[in-house]
């Protein structure tokens, strides 16, 4: 039997514990109009923590655009909302499993993969993709390996049993991540738009209904693990790590559905971060009104769990429902038939407060309000981050082999093929996966219709860390310009913002600049933010890791048959390349891998610009003029062309044009806004680019076994292919 912590003196030593500062313990005694009890305590704690209350940056993410026509829903719900026509609507969230990944990787994996997918289904959706933004420390640092195997085999293993297809995502390793490496883990679903199922709760006297698995003792304070950084002692943390059980997420899942299909639902909420407490308060906070609850009815699979205990456990796959009066018993039926646990556990007032009951005693009684509306809100101080020094041509010199550069660049570890990783996810799963991963964007088909929904997941860290602003603009505009390079319209973004501790001012000026640069780019590109997640003190005993601001974006084609992807199609096509090329080094992966210097600005991104190229290249792919189409990033040019080559399994010869730009800046630089496409009709192409002032050159041809550049590097397409498939799995398996 545990301690009634209720029982417990508050010291200033527990408040510590509890992530509270001082200051911030004032205002609850304030808001409360007395000492709380524990159980008080802990709900102030986890609903003020970081990772809930976004206390850090509330006042920056109000700078985003979240608005367009197509927009149904912007923040503020368990998910976004589009419009895709037709009565269709895409709903979509991505968010991050940062430190539980870190101290147990599968199991942290697993469960942000089920936590987003609750986000998802809890509004009326069916999950009809995965994806994910994973970042890993130095290949060769002692945890990697593990942390690589454990965290892959979470996501495939929870989303297989899920029969949900995981479509794509990114990887990277950098040392930054060596003690603190990043999962953050995006879920698209489909519904109609008049079956959409939101979270205020209404109705006073309607019963409140858990739903889904028993409520343990695992979890408990993952949100304040999730809003402190690491020390030497992290991985004493395992136990606030949630387990999860994707089967009966399962299970959940299509009783949900079922229930959904009926009138019987009035609100709905995931029982996410802090669990039971975010879950009744974001709810009764939204419809304006108080709820009670009584904690003995709340399905355990622990003997004497404390009000503590229950409120705070993170247990996964449960939900929380306000129900229509009368329809309890078929709810009942519903979950009964799907051997989902069905509980009536409480009721909606009129009084405004968060109560709760246990053993016939009240052991919390709190004002809504304060744990919501008046949570802290800072405007940290914050510092621009200086910018870098230009690097001039004549300090990034050419390599020794070209050649063997471009070997280098498509066989390392930000360059090489994720294969060994999405192999082991099931991307075919519901039939409808129409594009594989590892081309620019995923394709999913809306099920049953000619309808297709592109999805990307992109950021470069190392522009972010370089100059924030422009880092954040690139990270926006390269996901734009992946879901435009299969032939569709990008529509909206989420987003996940990770960072190291915001009370660092160069910290948070990191964070303010990543979200101006992100603004700057989604009102240009008309690509607006409808959700999203912010996870700090990604750091570990001070030092923190690379500003990573993952963009999640949607986009629609309305055929998929006008679809393109990268692969080289066919022997003797012309290869245009759209786009200004200026042979911007500084931050490239050239640089890097090639040069080892770590040095420069990142390039620029003209918004108006990357607007102007996408859109041509989008009337190209679906008036058929483009046979293939990539775009250009990591590694540019010469990068772009060998992944071409090696998904066609085509050859090409390219003449480079005569400019003044070196050789190997043309090919390694990653100046933005700019596509590769293949056509049998180039005199079409480049008149329809002259016309909208985009620059288009003709390259070369493709065919042949061996991608030559006169002058530069001759290497054979199987060469390209090996060095590229073999680096992951040679070195997953430890050789």
């Amino acid at each position: 039997m545990s301690t009634e912590p209720n029982e417990i003196e508050i010291t200033p030593e527990i408040v510590a514990e509890h992530g509270l500062t001082t200051d911030e313990y004032g205002r609850i005694l304030n808001a409360m109009g007395r000492t709380p009890n524990r159980t008080e305590l802990g709900i102030f704690s986890v609903m003020w923590s970081e990772h809930c209350s976004y206390k850090s940056s509330r006042v920056w993410l109000k700078t985003l655009p979240t608005e367009a026509p197509w927009v149904i829903c912007g923040p503020g719900e368990n998910a976004g909302i589009i419009d895709i026509g037709d009565g269709d609507a895409a709903i979509f969230k991505m968010e991050s499993h940062n430190h539980p990944s870190f101290i147990e990787p599968y199991q942290g994996a697993a469960t942000g993969v089920g936590g987003i997918m609750r986000d998802v289904f809890t509004m009326g959706a069916r999950p009809v993709a995965n994806m994910n933004a994973l970042r890993f420390g130095s290949p060769d640092h002692h945890k990697t390996r593990q942390l690589v195997n454990g965290v892959v085999a979470g996501i495939g293993g929870y989303g297989n049993c899920m029969g949900v297809p995981t479509v794509g995502g990114e990887v990277n390793f950098d040392p930054a991540y060596n003690g603190n490496i990043l999962v953050n883990a995006m879920c698209v679903g489909l519904a109609k738009t008049d079956r959409i199922f939101y979270s205020a709760a209404a109705g006073i006297g309607n019963p409140v209904v858990y739903v889904g698995a028993r409520t343990g003792r695992d979890g408990i304070h993952g949100a304040t693990l999730a809003s402190a950084e690491f020390d030497d002692q992290s991985e004493e943390k395992r136990p606030t790590v949630q387990v999860g059980d994707p089967f009966t997420e399962k299970l959940l899942l299509e009783a949900c559905l079922e229930l959904m299909a009926t009138d019987a639902i009035v609100a709905i909420q995931d029982m996410g971060a802090a669990g039971l407490t975010c879950s009744s308060v974001e709810m009764a906070d939204k419809g304006g009104v108080g709820l009670e609850l009584d904690l003995d009815k709340v399905p355990q699979r622990e003997t004497g769990m404390s009000a503590y205990e229950i409120m705070l456990s993170e247990s996964q796959e449960r939900m929380l429902m306000v129900l229509e009066p009368g329809r309890e018993d078929l709810a009942r039926q519903i979950f009964a038939k799907w051997g989902v646990e069905f509980a009536i556990v409480g009721h909606l007032t009129d009084t405004g407060r968060f109560t709760l009951k246990q053993g016939g005693k009240v052991v919390g009684d709190i004002p809504v309000r304060p744990l919501v509306d008046d949570a802290p809100s800072y405007e940290r101080p914050w510092e621009p981050t200086a910018p870098r020094p230009a690097l001039a041509a004549a300090d990034a010199p050419a390599p020794n082999d070209m050649g063997d550069a471009l070997l280098q660049l498509v066989g390392g570890f930000d360059g090489c093929s994720r294969r060994w990783i999405w192999e082991q996810y099931d991307h075919m799963v519901m039939a409808d996966t129409i594009a594989w991963p590892g081309g620019d964007a995923a394709l999913v088909r809306v099920h049953g219709t000619k309808k297709a929904l592109a999805i990307s997941t992109d950021v470069t860290p190392r522009y972010c860390f370089a100059d924030p602003v422009e880092g954040g603009r690139q990270a926006v505009a390269e996901c734009w310009r992946n879901i435009t390079a299969v032939g569709a319209t990008p529509l909206a973004v989420t987003d996940c913002l990770n960072f190291g501790n915001p009370e660092r001012p160069e910290i948070m000026g990191q964070l303010v600049g990543c979200i101006e640069g992100m603004g700057e780019a989604c009102t240009a590109l008309q690509f607006p933010v409808i959700s999203g997640n912010v996870s700090l003190y990604n750091e570990t005993n001070g030092v923190g890791i690379l500003p990573t601001p993952a963009i999640g974006g949607v986009g629609l084609l309305k055929d998929a048959d006008q679809r393109t992807g990268m692969a080289f199609q066919a022997e003797g096509e012309s290869i245009v390349l759209l786009g200004e090329t200026r042979g911007h080094l500084g931050q490239s992966l050239y640089l890097r891998d090639v040069l080892g210097r770590v040095e420069g600005p990142p390039p620029p991104v003209d918004l108006a610009r990357e607007r102007r190229t996408g859109d041509i290249v989008r009337g190209m792919i679906r008036s058929k003029l483009a046979t293939a189409c990539h775009d250009l990033s990591d590694g540019g040019l010469a990068v772009a062309l060998a992944e071409m080559a090696i998904a066609g399994g085509i050859g090409a010869t390219i003449d480079l044009p005569g400019t003044d730009i070196a050789p190997h800046a043309f090919l390694f630089g990653e100046d933005q806004a700019r596509y590769l496409v293949t056509t049998t009709q180039p005199e079409v192409i480049q008149s329809m680019a002259e016309a909208s002032g985009v620059p288009a050159t003709v390259l070369g041809r493709t065919g042949g076994t061996e991608l030559t550049v006169n002058k530069c590097l001759t290497i054979s397409v199987e060469v390209l292919r090996d060095r590229h498939e073999r680096t992951l799995p040679e070195h997953m398996a430890g050789s």
